[in-house]
């Protein structure tokens, strides 16, 4: 176990760098010997987890879609933007979340792996359609198209925010939320949905903290 434990976190020092790089240099100026260079780990280490530069790429590309820190609320509509509010939180900490974004908006990374942006897309749909059920969304709502145009306002605001001085991610991705929520929840539901660019922090401290319990 403790053989595999540390394979487990030497894979994650090398992506994390890779995602490091990635984020730096774009995925065609990134080479092996520059991730070499910033590695605790040999060569053949590196070439152990991963045979090439594309199957770094893909494994950034395998971490982008999480829910760490989701957990069940009353409302899914809740727990739909919890997801967006936490990714906003993390993201500008998390190299390999950033990474997953410069990938996928770059022409020839994205030629070659394609992006999880369906898959996000997916996940948002799940909720949205759970809250549709329960009645938490007004009758025009099509869980599928709003689930698409979320994820592609959200991807617009954190390049935006990346590139511009001023609000960090967290509040500009509250601000989506706010604008968004009121087209699509039902009245009683949008009363007591919380959308606060300090929610995120909140959850995710306290999921992390029953992981260690």
């Amino acid at each position: 176990m403790a053989i595999q434990e540390r394979a487990l976190h030497t894979r994650k020092v090398i992506l994390e760098a890779a995602a490091e790089l990635f984020n730096e240099l774009g995925y065609e100026a990134t080479t092996i010997a520059a991730l070499i260079d910033r590695l605790p780990v040999t060569r053949g280490g590196v070439y152990f987890h991963f045979t090439s530069k594309a199957s770094l790429a893909e494994g950034v590309l395998a971490e982008a879609v999480t829910t760490e820190g989701v957990v069940e609320q009353q409302f899914k509509l809740q727990e739909w933007a919890d997801l967006g509010l936490l990714l906003a939180h993390r993201m500008p900490a998390e190299p390999m979340l950033r990474a997953s974004i410069r990938l996928a908006v770059d022409p020839n990374a994205r030629r070659l792996f394609g992006t999880r942006w369906p898959d996000w897309i997916r996940l948002g749909e799940g909720l949205l359609t759970e809250a549709k059920e329960r009645g938490e969304l007004l009758p025009h709502v099509v869980p599928a198209e709003t689930a698409r145009l979320l994820v592609g306002a959200w991807t617009g605001v954190q390049l935006v925010t990346e590139s511009l001085p001023g609000r960090g991610l967290p509040q500009e991705v509250s601000n989506l939320y706010a604008l968004i929520l009121p087209s699509i929840a039902a009245p009683g539901v949008l009363a007591r949905l919380e959308v606060s660019p300090f929610r995120a922090e909140r959850l995710l401290a306290g999921a992390r903290a029953r992981a260690v319990d």
